[in-house]
């Protein structure tokens, strides 16, 4: 079989050339023949691709399918109710209300409500009426000179290099529109990012921005930024939930001089992206980092993100709080299920604490240090919808941040080419024909338009449970089946703990005795033996 394939390659050329000298217009075939038959034979000899060797030209097709098999799976395969990792019906939530379009849902739910993980709130028969606007918090706790009033929905870190620039600037002119806060990630602040909208500055292990020439933290480069009129907080990223303990790579090959100028490195050189930072390196030292950037801003909110590891790390770091006296304003709490950031797949299937057990886990720690009231958690993870906001300040968040249903309010259609450089919309490229095709006038009002139809979701939702403020939702509002005839309320399902009983040292909480007794304040190491140490 592969002999005569070798012959028909080429016997069909050269009685084209015969036919060609009775009837020339016969010629015009070898435009597509020979290129065709070069290809064919290319195959043959090759040796990395058996199925090509073994099927020369049609086994392009297996190739072909395999680049296009997203889109089939997104248009012809998938229910609206079954994609990942947004459903169509989410995607679609987040492409109406961007475009103010009708959002209404016709002859009733789709989902399987007596599947197990249905969830649902109770409505109550005095409903209120709640006012949208009303829907903020004040972010800044006992030391913080200047408290930020955030919206309970913002744009989550996103690095301009990952996004375009395009993308970036109709961001953060979203978010000057609508009032809400945009995070730049850890590639460094922008002029991008500083279209109007308020800004949180994200400073991550490779202090991009703000690093000396060794790639150390640079205080005055830091105080020189961080004191624009655009950036209302700091976060700290310790890790997030794409890649936790991952370290990155920056190639040279992809440094153009304005990446290099705005994330101060040099060109033509590898930059890395530590997996830890070099600032400090225990839970005092976190602290008494986040004291030096509050001075360093004139006493702006500061925070750091973390997708939840070991539990016993973060109980260190509540065990420094109270022996520093050193209060972070927030916590972002990242799910391990990932987000934005490109990562390795066994760091996006089986690295970190999923969202919801790690904001419990961090509600309660906080709770049970006597500390909850005076730290801000925020909840960053797969937020579309109002019910999936309330859901995450119920069971333990004050706010939510959402990068990819921001990115679908750009026109993200989920292509699954965040990491190519080939997004088809323009949002995670930096061709600059792809980038040209999303136009920041347009998208601005979009990413504005989403928010503020969500933001009205929750005040619907919550004023027909019957309550005004979201700091009155609790664990118990969210209901979940969790077997075919069995119904729990989030307090059933997870154990929370009341205020101070961490502070309890002769009867701590069995769940979190063995954590609590293997942290302490001045390691993030397991210790064994605390004689004498808190």
């Amino acid at each position: 079989m592969r002999r005569d394939f070798i012959i028909t390659l080429i016997v069909v050329p050269a009685l084209i050339f015969g036919f060609g000298y009775f009837y020339p217009f016969v010629l015009w075939s070898l435009v597509v023949v020979v290129p065709l038959s070069l290809v064919g034979l290319y195959d043959f000899f090759q040796v990395k691709h058996s199925i090509r060797r073994n099927f020369p030209l049609i086994g392009h097709l297996r190739y072909f399918f395999e680049l296009i098999r997203p889109e089939i799976n997104q248009y012809f395969v998938e229910s609206n109710t079954d994609g990942a990792p947004f459903s169509r019906e989410e995607r679609s939530i987040v492409y109406q209300r961007a475009k103010r379009s009708m959002d209404t849902l016709p002859f009733g739910t789709q989902k399987d409500v007596y599947e197990t993980g249905y969830e649902w709130v109770n409505h109550s028969l005095h409903p209120k009426h709640v006012d949208p606007d009303s829907l903020r918090i004040t972010i800044g706790g006992p030391q913080c000179k200047k408290p930020y009033s955030a919206s309970i929905l913002n744009i989550s870190a996103m690095s301009f290099g990952s996004l375009s620039k395009n993308a970036v600037m109709s961001l953060n002119k979203g978010a000057e529109i609508g009032n809400f806060s945009h995070n730049t990630g850890e590639g460094g602040l922008t002029n991008y990012h500083q279209q109007g909208g308020d800004v949180v500055w994200q400073i991550g292990t490779g202090y991009f921005g703000c690093r000396t020439p060794e790639g150390t933290f640079c205080p005055d480069q830091f105080k020189e930024k961080a004191n624009s009129d655009h950036v209302k907080m700091i976060e700290i990223k310790l890790s997030q939930g794409a890649k936790p303990g991952h370290g990155g790579i920056l190639p040279a090959a992809k440094i153009t001089p304005e990446i290099a100028e705005i994330r101060n490195v040099p060109m033509g050189q590898d930059v890395l992206s530590p997996p830890a930072h070099s600032s400090f390196s225990t839970p005092e030292g976190l602290l008494e980092f986040v004291q030096t950037l509050r001075d360093l801003t004139g006493g702006k909110p500061i925070g750091f993100k973390l997708c939840i590891g070991k539990r016993r790390e973060f109980i260190a770091i509540c065990k420094a709080i109270i022996s520093t006296g050193i209060y972070p304003d927030f916590i972002v709490v990242d799910g391990g299920e990932g987000g934005t950031g490109a990562a390795p797949l066994e760091f996006s299937n089986h690295i970190g604490t999923p969202l919801v057990p790690a904001l419990v886990f961090v509600h309660n720690v906080l709770l049970g240090f006597g500390i909850r009231d005076k730290i801000r958690v925020i909840s960053s993870g797969k937020v579309t919808s109002g019910f999936e906001i309330v859901k995450q300040i119920c069971i333990g968040a004050d706010a939510c941040n959402s990068a990819r249903a921001m990115m679908m309010a750009l026109g993200c259609i989920q292509a699954l080419r965040c990491n190519n450089n080939t997004c088809p919309v323009g949002v995670t490229t930096q061709n600059p024909i792809l980038v040209a095709g999303l136009v920041v006038s347009d998208k601005k009002v979009r990413v504005a338009n989403y928010h503020k139809e969500t933001i009205n979701s929750v005040a619907e939702i919550i004023g027909t449970m019957g309550i005004e403020r979201t700091e009155d939702l609790r664990q118990w509002h969210i209901m979940k089946r969790t077997a075919p005839n069995e119904v729990k309320h989030y307090g059933e399902i997870y154990e929370y703990l009341h205020e101070g009983d961490l502070l309890k040292d002769e009867n701590l909480p069995a769940t979190f005795e063995r954590a609590y007794k293997a942290a302490v304040a001045d390691t993030f190491e397991h210790i064994e033996d605390i004689s004498g140490r808190h």
